[in-house]
């Protein structure tokens, strides 16, 4: 399928900072997998929240607090409906993946697993779904295992389920690399885990804007992403949990609004999950952004925008490839919106800074993977990750200024050695 085929309407207009100037340039913003921007109908929901909504919420009985109150809990009834989860109360709202991924580790992690026992996660993973688990087998005595990936950075699924022991008591793995965007297959890892007896974390930050996540269907006892990748504000996150999980948790952290009642005497703290989880003041205006950017992702149509996503990262491949001297990691095709690529003798940082010259944002360096990239034997990357206003003109602008790139600062025996 090509992008000309699975193009979603045009959607340019709906993002204020894609008409902005950039040195007499327009923005081609290809750092979509750090942080997507936010559409007038994100931005809308969340100024009018500010300026007819505002107050603290399950707190007071005014009006304010009331209307705040009602906004917060639809918002909490828009994910859930947005992930198919069975209820409202498996829906935590946290700051970030990062924070959601901590809160399972450190409260869900020391019930499962102790002395002797094995934390499986893949060769692939963020640092953020990796030192939650080092740090948990530290505390408890485990181990840490990791499933290889292949000379490519490909995960196969026979291996990572090879890696499956009697010992094995939790598994943390990405839905989608940030890397490559190499797209696990979590429902079968899921299911042969659980023929186990093995929970399984999913984290979900990469995948949760380029395709429809439907948390049954997976059965992952945890899910989790930040709404600031789906076109959402920053400092706002989900955490999906299976209800019987969340009631054996002890809370991470303490205080107002987490606790129905306190006393100076040792006793239970903790009202019924998700308040739980959700010590002090919430981010109300941040979920109210995040229903909104779930309302326009279904606006678009969820399997459009992940069609469009990968065809434009597969045009992108499919080009970059057939340059002298580019290398392109991953698989042929890339399902997950994610192109990592190097120029043979330039470091990424002045590839990065040379596709700046042209108006175009991409990431460079190792992606907060450092495992992976060091795998992989190389010093970093350029990663280019496309969303729904991304355009095949802009893919094509990509190809043309990669070709042209050429050494600079960081291209030195030194910094190319790593």
């Amino acid at each position: 399928m090509t992008a000309e085929q699975t193009a979603v309407r045009d959607v340019r207009a709906d993002f204020p900072i894609l008409a902005k100037d950039l040195d007499g340039k327009p923005p081609v913003y290809l750092d979509n997998a750090a942080t997507t921007q936010m559409p007038r109908q994100v931005l809308d929901a969340i100024c009018d929240y500010y300026c007819t909504d505002n107050s603290n919420v399950e707190r007071g009985v005014h009006k304010l607090g009331m209307r705040a109150t009602d906004r917060f809990m639809r918002s909490r009834e828009r994910v859930r409906a947005f992930l198919n989860a069975a209820a409202a109360p498996e829906v935590v709202f946290t700051k970030s993946a990062t924070e959601s991924l901590n809160l399972v580790a450190q409260c869900f992690g020391p019930l499962a697993v102790s002395e002797g026992d094995e934390v499986l996660i893949s060769g692939l993973e963020h640092h953020s779904n990796l030192l939650p688990w080092r740090q948990l087998c530290v505390r408890t005595g485990a181990t840490l295992k990791v499933a290889e990936v292949d000379e490519h950075g490909e995960p196969s699924l026979e291996s990572f389920l090879a890696k499956i022991t009697d010992r094995t008591r939790l598994i943390a793995v990405a839905h989608v690399s940030n890397v490559q965007g190499t797209v696990n297959p979590v429902r079968e890892i899921v299911a042969e885990a659980h023929r186990h007896g093995v929970p399984v974390v999913v984290d979900g930050a990469q995948a949760i804007a380029h395709r429809p996540v439907d948390v049954q269907d997976i059965d992952a006892d945890f899910y989790c992403f930040s709404a600031h990748k789906m076109y959402g504000p920053h400092g706002t996150g989900v955490l999906h949990g299976k209800a019987e999980h969340f009631e054996r948790m002890a809370p991470l952290l303490l205080g107002g609004g987490m606790a129905p009642i306190a006393t100076y005497e040792d006793g239970p703290v903790g009202a019924r999950p998700p308040l739980r989880f959700e010590a002090g003041s919430p981010n109300i205006a941040g979920m109210v952004g995040t229903a909104a950017a779930m309302d326009y992702l279904d606006d678009l149509g969820r399997e459009a925008v992940g069609a469009h996503d990968a065809a434009l990262a597969a045009r992108a491949a499919e080009g970059l490839r057939a340059l002298d001297g580019v290398t392109v990691y991953g698989a042929q095709k890339p399902l997950g919106g994610i192109v990592s690529f190097n120029v043979d003798g330039v470091h990424p940082h002045d590839v990065g800074g040379h596709l700046d010259t042209f108006g175009i944002a991409t990431r460079t360096g190792v992606h907060c993977a450092t495992p992976f990239i060091d795998g992989l034997g190389i010093v970093g990357s350029v990663r280019a990750s496309f969303g729904v206003y991304n355009t095949i003109e802009e893919v094509d602008l990509l190809i043309e200024s990669v070709a042209t790139a050429e050494k600079g600062f960081w291209s030195n025996e030194r910094f190319l050695a790593g």
